[in-house]
C-alpha cells in the first residue's frame, strides 16, 4: 500500500508545519570506491535526517559512509538488478515482509539476528511489533529506520458534532452511524474507489477483528483453501453489505485518492469519515490546512467486532521501512556498525521527529511531544506501541503476482460484479 506519492507526500507535509525542506538529489549512480560503506535509499523528505546522520557518523567512522538516494520506482528496478551482483550495496532500504523475503530466499541479506543478540540495548530499543516485519523464518534481517505508517479511522469533528455524534467503537456503532449520516446527506465514508488499495484497508482490518492474523498468515503462506476460510468470507460479506447500505455513496468509483478527491470530501464535510494511512494528516495539511489547523479533524482506532477472535488493539498498514545489510557486502562488520550507531542515535530520532517522522524507537514519546504534530504523533506512537501485533499491508506483503489479483478482484467486489464467494474462488486459484 505504500506508494512514492504518499510517502513523499507523508514525510515531506507533516515537516512543512515546522520548516521547508530542500530537495535532495541522488549522489550519483552505484559502485562506490573501496573502502566505503555505501547504502541506498529513498530519495524523499526524509533524506535531510539521513544525511545528516551519515555526516555526523562519517566524523569518527573508518570507514566513511556514502549514501545514494533513488526514486521509488527507479529504485525497486535498480535494487532488483543490483543484489547477487558485485554492484550491490553494503547497506540497503526495503519495505520488510515479502519485499525483503525474495532477497532473503536467494540468499542477498546477511543475517542480523547474532548482532542484535549480541548487543540487547540496541535490540531493544526498537517496538517489538515493527521488529516482527523483518523477522523472516525466525531470524532478524533488518532494523526499522523510518517511521510507522498504520491505518487510521479518520473524522470530521464538525460533521459529528453537527449531528451530535461520537466516533465509532464498535461494528454496531459503525453501522448506527452510516444511517445517522445517511439521512443527514452526508455519504458516510470518503473513499477513493477508482484505487482498489484504498478499499484494501477494509479488508485487512476487518479480518483481523474478525479472525485475528492467522487467517492471514496462511495467506501468505500460500496453504490451500487460505482465501476460503470462514473469516476471509465474512469479511467480503461485511464489505458487500457496506456497499449495499450506501457507506460510501454511489460515486465512490470515480473518485482518486492522488489528486485529493477523498481527502476534499472529506474535509468539507460531505463525508463524514475516511479510513486511510496516518499519512492523511500530512495530505490534509497540504490540501486544507484549516481542517487540521483549526482542530477540526479526528482520528481513532478502527472499531471492533462483535464475536470476533482479534484483539481490537491489533493494527494494519506500514509498519516502517527498514535497513538491511547485502551477503555480498565486504565489510559487513562496518554496515552493521552503520545501522547501530549511525540510524539509532538519539540524534538521528530527533532529526527523524523533525521531518515528521514517527520513530520505531521505544520511549520517544517526549520527543513526539516537541515535534511538528504532539498530539497526533502521540497518537500514533500509542496506537503502533499498544498493538499486540501490526499486519503489514497485503499489497506488500503478498507476492507481486498474488497482490495484484487481488487488488483487481477487490475492486469487483466493491463494484458489485461478484460476490465474495467468488472473490474467494478466484483469488485460491493464483498460484
Amino acid at each position: 500500500m505504500l506508494r512514492v506519492r504518499r510517502r513523499a507526500r507523508y514525510l515531506a507535509l507533516v515537516a512543512a508545519s515546522a520548516l521547508a525542506l530542500s530537495a535532495c538529489g541522488s549522489s550519483g549512480p552505484a559502485g562506490g570506491g573501496s573502502g566505503e560503506v555505501r547504502v541506498w535509499s529513498l530519495q524523499d523528505g526524509v533524506n535531510r535526517a539521513e544525511r545528516e546522520a551519515v555526516a555526523a557518523y562519517n566524523k569518527s567512522a573508518d570507514p566513511k559512509v556514502k549514501m545514494e538516494t533513488f526514486l521509488n520506482d527507479p529504485y525497486k528496478q535498480k535494487l532488483q538488478v543490483a543484489m547477487g551482483s558485485p554492484q550491490a550495496p553494503d547497506v540497503f532500504m526495503n519495505w520488510g515482509g515479502g519485499n525483503l523475503k525474495q532477497y532473503v530466499d536467494a540468499g542477498q541479506v546477511h543475517d542480523l539476528t547474532g548482532a542484535l543478540n549480541a548487543d540487547p540495548a540496541w535490540r531493544d530499543r526498537f517496538l517489538p511489533v515493527v521488529m516482527k516485519t523483518a523477522q523472516i523464518n525466525g531470524k532478524y534481517y533488518g532494523v526499522p529506520e523510518r517511521g510507522m505508517q498504520p491505518i487510521v479511522l479518520f473524522y470530521n469533528k464538525d460533521v459529528f458534532a453537527k449531528a451530535g455524534q461520537q466516533p465509532p467503537k464498535t461494528w454496531d456503532d459503525l453501522l448506527r452511524l452510516v444511517d445517522v449520516f445517511k439521512d443527514r446527506g452526508v455519504t458516510p465514508f470518503a473513499l477513493a474507489g477508482s484505487q482498489a488499495w484504498t478499499e484494501l484497508m477494509w479488508l485487512e482490518y476487518l479480518l483481523d477483528r474478525i479472525g485475528g492474523p492467522a487467517p492471514f498468515q496462511a495467506i501468505v503462506e500460500r496453504r490451500p483453501g487460505a482465501w476460503k476460510d470462514p473469516s476471509v468470507l465474512r469479511a467480503l460479506t461485511m464489505i458487500r453489505e457496506l456497499v449495499d447500505r450506501g457507506a460510501f455513496g454511489t460515486n465512490y468509483a470515480s473518485v482518486d485518492y492522488d489528486v485529493g478527491g477523498a481527502s476534499t470530501i472529506f474535509a468539507q464535510g460531505k463525508a463524514a469519515m475516511h479510513l486511510m494511512g496516518s499519512w492523511e494528516y500530512a495530505t490534509q495539511l497540504e490540501q486544507n490546512p484549516d481542517f487540521v489547523k483549526k482542530d477540526r479533524m479526528g482520528w481513532t482506532a478502527f472499531p471492533s467486532v462483535p464475536g470476533g477472535q482479534g484483539d481490537p488493539k491489533n493494527i494494519v498498514g506500514n509498519p516502517s521501512n527498514y535497513m538491511s545489510v547485502s551477503a555480498g557486502s565486504k565489510d559487513k562488520e562496518a554496515a552493521v556498525r552503520f545501522l547501530k550507531e549511525g540510524l539509532t542515535s538519539d540524534a538521528y530520532i530527533r532529526g527523524m521527529i523533525s521531518v515528521g517522522e514517527v520513530p520505531a524507537i521505544k520511549g520517544v514519546e517526549p520527543q513526539l511531544r516537541s515535534g511538528p504534530a504532539p498530539e497526533y504523533g502521540t497518537f500514533i506512537y500509542g496506537l503502533v506501541s499498544g498493538a499486540p501485533n501490526f499486519t503489514q499491508s497485503w499489497d506488500q506483503a503478498l507476492p507481486p503476482n498474488v497482490a495484484e489479483a487481488m487488488l483487481t478482484n477487490l475492486s469487483k467486489l466493491f463494484l458489485k460484479d461478484i460476490t465474495p464467494q467468488q472473490f474467494a474462488d478466484a483469488m485460491d486459484k493464483i498460484k
